[in-house]
């Protein structure tokens, strides 16, 4: 019996070992053509004190993006129940039409951004059964409303489901499961994607559910639990390997939707000090985390801040960042 465990914990140090080497070690492909895009939240840009048209219009004139994630967060759509306001989205979406840019649209209850999960003041006492119901009625709407729009140009079904992150009242993969259902017999055309952390996840439930994995990329956050600012020690290759047993396992590509380009620290952005902020993001860390990305082998790339450098240019008169950002976009 000794010696079966003996050979059980050599094996599994040895499993460890060669996993290591190949999470850890190795160069990535360079892509011949690298995709930049952005996310926006209307509700994050407010809450930065922004005009968030001027800030939206901002990026598709000055920086020229061509591709943009967009948040529809369910209390704005829905303030009142069943009574939808989508004035505010449509004009996002005309806009970026306009400029050739393409949507990339987050529908659900979980659609990023602080807290997270964005449920209408009148749903919150909702059970979770009646929540659920609401929340596909939502969908339903949205698709129906933007299916024939080219502008659309994938749909993402809730923001990191598997992930418990911010302020949500209940994680439930079946529900995913039908959410992701009605879409696709609403729209048979466009893919869905299913994110997931990059650095806290394998992404194997993400795959089983989406047509497309969405991955996060982080590499310098606050660790609430440790209260220590963190770098994440993750080479490229990391994310590249797991790529690679995605495709072969699934058949399915890896995007990054949350590349990060803005602070992440203790507090929201909105309460936190310039100089706490630029301990974990300024123009260093913003041409680092380009260039990591870069040398990861994925080819497109959301990147997470696009509000935050409009509120240093406009707020802080500290322009650095936006034109560095306005490089990145002109020249691809």
């Amino acid at each position: 019996m000794r010696k079966k465990q003996k050979m059980f914990i050599i094996f599994l140090l040895l499993l460890l070992l060669v996993s290591f080497i190949y999470f850890f070690f190795g160069k990535p492909p360079q892509q011949e053509e690298i995709i930049f895009g952005v996310n926006f939240s209307q509700k994050h840009a407010k809450n930065l004190g922004l005009d968030w048209k001027r800030a939206y219009l901002s990026l598709l004139e000055d920086l020229k993006v061509k591709k943009i994630k967009l948040a529809a967060h369910w209390d704005l759509l829905e303030p009142e129940r069943d009574k939808f306001y989508f004035d505010d989205l449509d004009w996002q979406i005309e806009k970026a039409r306009e400029k050739n840019a393409k949507i990339l649209l987050v529908i659900g209850m979980k659609t990023g951004r602080w807290p997270e999960c964005h449920i209408p003041e009148w749903a919150r006492g909702l059970s979770k059964e009646e929540q659920q119901k609401e929340i596909l009625e939502m969908i339903r709407e949205i698709v129906l409303r933007y299916r024939e729009n080219p502008t659309i140009e994938k749909w993402q079904v809730e923001n990191e489901p598997f992930f418990p992150f911010g302020v949500c009242p209940w994680v439930d993969r079946g529900f995913l499961k039908k959410e992701i259902a009605l879409v696709k017999s609403l729209d048979e055309n466009r893919k869905i994607i299913v994110s997931d952390s990059g650095e806290g996840s394998f992404w194997f439930q993400a795959a089983y559910f989406g047509d497309i994995v969405g991955t996060t990329m982080y590499r310098k956050v606050w660790v609430r639990q440790l209260k220590i600012y963190l770098n994440y020690p993750f080479p490229p290759v990391f994310y590249w390997r797991k790529a690679q047993v995605i495709k072969k396992l699934f058949g399915k590509d890896v995007i990054c939707i949350e590349l990060q380009a803005e602070p992440w620290g203790p507090k929201l952005l909105y309460d936190s000090p310039l100089k706490e902020q630029e301990k974990t993001m300024n123009l260093e860390q913003f041409k680092k985390n380009i260039d990591f990305a870069k040398r990861t082998g994925l080819k497109e790339f959301y990147l997470w801040g696009a509000e935050w450098w409009y509120w240093m240019k406009e707020k802080q008169e500290k322009p650095e960042i936006w034109n560095e950002a306005k490089n990145l976009f002109v020249n691809q």
